[in-house]
């Protein structure tokens, strides 16, 4: 096992976390306590008084660790109003007088019963205040009534995109150059195109009834679409260097140009209740204003029954003829149920100027399995030994592989698939079955004599000291965080099917997405107290999912981009590291995780990376070896992820 290089990391990382459910102390009981204690404690009158730009149906609240701002809790933050001064809002509320108060400001949108159809208001966070240390009023009255300015605290700007808390996100994306015009007038034009909500039917009740049918949801539309200033919400954005953030559209749509990658974004309530207009513009020939009408198309709800996929949708003229087609990668991102995140504060896009060079240990002591056998480790790799191995030896961070098994619980293994044997305990003279891990429940996976891939390719059994629990093969994430030191950070990468460039999969999954995220999100916010995490995945909707179902844990994008060692991803946003850098800014992501290969072909992106204010980690073969581990932390990377020599 190769030494890790000495590292100050591991005690300032675990300050990641330090916010985090201290003692475990349950969230309701300590509300509860403080309810008690403010009950009958002194209160004074605090003028909050904040200066803000609000787009149309947004709201600016205040949330804080005191009874009358909530405790933290988004749904009953105070709403502040709008004065006589130009984007100035504000609030009297009665805080405790015995001690400081702690609150932050979001900005929010609050949808009326008679809009949302539930029975009571509904918070939608926008954006919020994520400094590390949040606001305080204190008991000496100091700052009461002081103009304070929206995202900026002590000198320092922090605005983090809101989380999903009652909406739904659903997610157009338009790649590959997805649309195709047959009328010969129209091709060389550029082509606007806007995204609208349409309404399926209206006075729905509390749960939202459609006509459906066998085919699909019946036309009973509103007569005229959705308000695209209030709700639903539309934005869109554009991944390159000038349209990367998501803003509302205009009127006639986002030009489409070849080779772009248009994301539209829509906040919605109940997805199976709207429908989307694509409307098509171009400007006449001689260039006059306004552009005109070219056609349109419209994508059903009962056409996004899984939470992600491709639709072919007709693109047709005024007259319904059909002049065209269009390619829709869509996405439905729904809220985390049965966890309410808190407004106390964020890790999601915090890191220190101080920490970088962290060694981060590749499934945990390295990989165990290679075509070149003395390049392995010997400890299996993703499991408790193997995590405890790299921890002992400094790592500051363990990476390691969680998909599901049938039974829905989070394991940590690797490969997609595992090989059975069907004869002998060894391998040489044995038939060999390939299964994938997502067929196999947790017990079977722990009874069965398994092989790794590469064991079934070179009919050779790797031996391992499997005599103790912690050699075992697929140990639980549960069982990872309840059993490592919870001062070693985790960077739980996500395992989930690829699509490649030639439009095959790396795997058939299934699984609904939303339900798979579900699974390993709940164990993770349940059993990670204090522990620094990262999450990351090379797929980069699942990024986008796991940044908007919580706000506590930090996310960041793998990229391998193109490479003759792997085959390329159809997704343009996994192509290059300018992309990737795009589409993390865009999202909100801490950084990017990128193959070494790129920044050592071509060490000048790292600056394009940083400039971008995102985190740089790196991996891939070329980091077992000490001398580039050496030059890569040189170059300044926060973090490389690496095994064995």
């Amino acid at each position: 096992m190769m030494q890790w290089w000495n590292s100050d990391m591991l005690v300032q990382s675990n300050m990641m976390g330090e916010d985090e459910s201290k003692n475990g102390m349950n969230e309701k009981k300590k509300h509860t306590e403080v309810e008690t204690s403010e009950k009958d404690s002194p209160k004074r009158k605090w003028q909050f008084k904040v200066k803000v730009d609000l787009n149309p149906g947004e709201v600016i609240c205040v949330t804080g660790n005191s009874v009358s701002l909530g405790l933290w809790v988004i749904t009953k933050a105070r709403k502040l109003c709008r004065t006589d001064e130009e984007n100035i809002y504000s609030g009297m509320v009665d805080l405790p007088a015995n001690r400081d108060v702690e609150y932050r400001y979001a900005v929010c949108s609050l949808i009326e019963p008679e809009v949302s159809h539930l029975d009571e208001l509904q918070c939608v966070v926008r954006h919020w205040e994520t400094f590390t240390l949040p606001r305080v009023a204190k008991t000496n009255n100091e700052g009461n009534g002081q103009l304070e300015v929206y995202g900026y605290h002590n000198g320092v700007e922090k605005v983090g995109r809101g989380w999903l808390t009652c909406a739904n996100i659903i997610q157009f994306k338009l790649l590959n150059n997805p649309i195709q015009l047959w009328k010969k007038k129209l091709q060389g034009r550029k082509i606007f195109v806007k995204v609208t909500p349409v309404e399926l039917k209206k006075n729905v009740s509390h749960e939202p009834q459609c006509n459906a049918t066998e085919d699909g949801f019946s036309m009973e539309t509103s007569e005229a679409p959705a308000s695209s200033d209030k709700w639903p919400i539309i934005e869109v954005a554009v991944l390159n260097q000038a349209e990367h953030k998501l803003h509302r559209q205009d009127q006639f749509g986002q030009p489409y140009c070849e080779n772009d990658f248009i994301l539209f974004q829509a906040q919605v309530l109940f997805p199976e209740t709207i429908a989307f207009l694509i409307d098509y513009y171009t400007y006449p020939s001689n260039g006059e204003e306004p552009p005109y009408h070219v056609g349109f198309s419209h994508i059903m709800p009962s056409s996004m029954k899984a939470s992600e996929g491709q639709i072919d949708v007709p693109i047709v003229n005024v007259r319904h003829q059909p002049i065209g087609e269009i390619k829709v990668d869509y996405l439905v991102i729904k809220p985390l149920k049965d966890f309410d995140c808190s407004t106390q504060g964020t890790r999601q896009n915090e890191w220190k100027e101080s920490w970088t060079g962290l060694d981060v240990g590749h499934r945990g002591s390295g990989s165990s399995f290679k075509p070149e056998q003395q390049k392995c480790a010997d400890v299996r790799e993703n499991t408790i030994a193997s995590l405890k191995s790299a921890a002992s030896h400094g790592a500051d961070f363990v990476e390691f592989d969680v998909q599901l098994s049938r039974d829905l619980v989070p394991v940590l293994y690797h490969d997609f698939y595992v090989c059975i044997s069907t004869k002998k305990k060894t391998v040489d003279d044995g038939d060999m079955l390939q299964l994938p891990v997502k067929d196999l429940s947790l017990e079977q996976l722990h009874l069965l004599k398994l092989f790794n891939l590469q064991e079934g390719k070179q009919k050779n059994s790797k031996q391992f000291s499997e005599d103790t629990e912690e050699h075992q093969p697929f140990p639980t994430l549960q069982q990872a965080l309840e059993v490592l030191d919870p001062s070693v950070g985790f960077n739980v990468e996500i395992k989930w099917n690829m699509k490649l460039k030639d439009g095959t999969n790396e795997l058939n999954n299934p699984l609904d997405l939303n339900l798979f995220l579900d699974c390993v999100l709940k164990v993770v916010l349940t059993y990670a107290d204090t522990r620094p995490i990262v999450f990351s995945c090379f797929h980069p909707d699942i990024c986008t999912m796991i940044q908007l179902k919580q706000n506590r844990y930090p996310v960041m994008f793998l990229t391998q981009c193109i490479t003759p060692k792997y085959p390329a991803y159809y997704d343009p946003r996994c192509q290059s590291i300018p992309m990737a850098v795009h589409f993390a800014v865009s999202t909100g992501l801490l950084g990017i995780n990128v193959h070494t290969e790129e920044l050592l072909r071509d060490p000048s992106q790292m600056e394009l990376v940083k400039s971008a204010g995102l985190v740089l980690f790196c991996w891939g073969d070329d980091n077992n070896n000490s001398d580039t581990i050496r030059h890569l932390k040189e170059l300044g990377l926060h973090g490389v992820i690496y095994g064995q020599d």
